[in-house]
Order: structure tokens, then sequence, then C-alpha cells
């Protein structure tokens, strides 16, 4: 089983705390996604023999490409891959681009999965993240969504905002669950270097965010969802039973995937790769018929972090018979003393040969993770 992943790399505007790859001139775009069909071509065999299980159009912002568009990357996906019948198949969408016809035209495409970037339901969040939509689009693409026959839809929230107050938060997370969504993705706001709200905290015109508010948001959010029928099943992703998210699943299950576009990463196993982070490098390397990216070889250190790392995002966690299956039991034995103090303060659970976060131990899992980087 493998997947992959399409990064389509242009947004109408920028957002204030986005680092993804992307450009607001859609210059060149059509010579862009063309070389991606290319490189789809191109890399073909390096999924010989693997099915593929999940397609994940990101970005950027997918929601930008017309029928025809999509329509063109699918002709080329099911003639070179071993795509399953029933394979998960994502677009990440904007509000403001969905409209009723574009739904209509989605329906005739094999796209059978959307991710809705609302990130707030607050016109005042909104306006300081330079999202395009309005609150009332916000409200209204998962309703319009369903209507249009799609039945597994997902909306992102951001948690942490600058000046969102708890009541605020809980607000937001209501009005999630009130829509006709199956799966929520919820992301603690991070600054990134680069970005506009990282330029606008140094300059003292917003405020950083406040980790206590935070943590208060995210507690919230953990009791709210489970109480709802919206359990965890990974750090920053909530879905009801069976819409767990097969494509992020993959990834922290550390299956093979191919990432296709500028900036686009890819995992075989033991190598990760990256595409060069310039559409204009990227369509020229395309057009010399040349991929352009970075690679390395991962350490057998390196693996066991990968390991730590992706198991423990998980609510099922660590399972003690892989870890003693590829490190031998001295090794099992050392994560396992590492852990206890963990365990006994109640922040990490060991039960029936599986090793996990708690709830509570959620709040602490890049510290936690940290600790168990005994290789």
């Amino acid at each position: 089983m493998a997947g992959i992943y399409l990064h389509i790399p242009f947004c109408r505007q920028a957002c204030h705390y986005c680092d993804f790859h992307f450009s607001v001139s859609h210059k060149g775009r059509e010579e862009v996604l063309a070389a991606m069909r290319q490189e789809l071509n191109l890399r073909a065999a390096e999924l010989q023999g693997q099915t593929v299980r999940t397609l994940y159009f990101g970005g950027g912002t997918p929601s930008l490409l017309t029928r025809d568009e999509l329509m063109q990357f699918f002709d080329v996906l099911y003639a070179e891959y071993a795509i399953l019948p029933e394979a998960e198949i994502t677009l990440e969408a904007n509000p403001d681009d969905i409209t009723d016809a574009y739904f209509r035209e989605l329906r005739n495409t094999p796209v059978n999965r959307l991710s809705i970037g609302i990130q707030s339901f607050r016109a005042e969040d909104l306006l300081e993240m330079n999202r395009a939509h309005t609150p009332a689009q916000a409200l209204s693409c998962a309703p319009r969504a369903a209507d249009a026959g799609f039945g597994n839809i997902s909306i992102d929230l951001i948690f942490g905002w600058p000046r969102m107050e708890q009541e605020d938060w809980q607000q937001n997370v209501a009005t999630a669950f009130s829509l006709p969504i199956t799966h929520l993705s919820c992301y603690g706001l991070t600054i990134e270097p680069r970005t506009a709200l990282s330029w606008q905290i140094v300059k003292g015109l917003r405020h950083p965010p406040d980790e206590e508010k935070a943590a208060m948001q995210y507690e919230y959010l953990l009791g709210e969802a489970e109480r709802l029928g919206f359990p965890w099943y990974e750090i920053s992703n909530f879905s009801k039973p069976g819409f767990q998210s097969k494509h992020n699943t993959a990834y922290w299950q550390g299956v093979d995937y191919l990432g296709i576009g500028p900036s686009a990463h890819s995992f075989n196993g033991n190598q990760r790769s990256w595409n060069v982070r310039s559409n204009a490098a990227y369509l020229s390397g395309m057009q010399r018929g040349q991929r352009e990216f970075e690679s390395e070889v991962l350490s057998s250190a390196e693996k066991f972090h990968e390991l730590m790392l992706t198991s423990l995002r998980v609510r099922e966690g660590l399972w003690l018979g892989k870890l003693r299956q590829e490190y031998g039991e001295a090794i099992t034995g050392q994560v396992l003393e590492a852990a206890q103090p963990f365990i006994s303060k109640g922040w990490m659970l060991r039960e029936n040969e599986r090793l996990s976060l708690s709830p509570a131990g959620l709040l602490l899992a890049d510290k936690i993770t940290s600790e168990l980087f005994i290789i």
C-alpha cells in the first residue's frame, strides 16, 4: 500500500501564519500543473508493484483547480498507478472557493473526501489571519457539501490564536460540531519564521500566543470531542468511528508515499526526499526532464526517532512487539525504563503491550518523546 500527495502551489492570498510553499501569482500556472503531471509519469516506477490507497491534493489551495484541471491529473494517475477502487481521495478546499456549482463539478470527479480550511468562525480572527472567506461562508460550506452528496467532510480549526479567549474557542468548537462533518483537525498556533505573523509579533503589532490559554483550549477540545463521538486518534485529529484520515494515518505508520509538485516530500521507508521549494526552479527542472530535489538516507538512530515520534502521536501508541522485533529486548527495556516516570505521573499508559500518551500527556508530547530518544 502507498499514498500520493500532490502539492498545488497557488493561493488567492497569503495567510499570515502559513509557512507552506505557495505563490499568490498564478503566472505559469498551466506550465507548473503540466510539470506535475510530467513528474507523475516520470516517477511511476517508484511505486511499481504497490497499490495506491490514498490520493491527497494539498497546498496551497487545491480548490483553485477547475474540474478539467483535476481530471487531467486523474487521467495520469489512473493510467500510471494501481489505484484501489475504494481509494480515499481528498481535496483541500477554502470556503470562498466552493460554490454550489463547484460542488456539483467535484461530484463528477473521483474526489470523495473534502478537507475544508475554516480555521475560525469569528470575523476578527479571519481578518487577523488574512483569510479570504467570511464567517457566513465558513458556516455554510459543510452543509452545502453534504447537500451535494459528500459524506466524508473534514474541517480545520486553529486554537491558541492571540486574543482568542476560552469562551471564543468554546463557541468555535460548538459551531464545528453542529455541522455535518465526520472529521476535525485542530492545530495549535505556532509562529513560523518568515511569516507575516512572525514579523507582526517582532514589531509589536500582535501579541504572541499564550501557551497557558492554548493548553486550556486543547483540553476543552479533547473533552468535547470525546463526549460528542469524535475521539482523538492523533494529537491534532478527531473523527467519528471509521472516518479517520487514511492518508495521514499512513504517514504515521511509515507507509511509502510520493510527493508531487514544488516542495513536496516523499518517503520510501529508508530515504526521504523533497522537491525544490520554488515554482520556477521546479518547472525549469521538469522542462529538462530532471527532477530538482534533495534527499537523505535515514540512519538507524533516525529511524528509531521516527518510530517514537509517529507512534506516540497516535492513540494506539507504540506496539512493543514491533520495537522488540526491530531493536531487540535491551533497547525495549531502556525505552520502558525511560517511560516509567511518565507512567507514574499518569502522562503515559502501558496497556496490552502498547505504550501510549494519556490525555494529560498529550500536552507534553514533545518533551516526553524526546526523553525516549535513547539511541
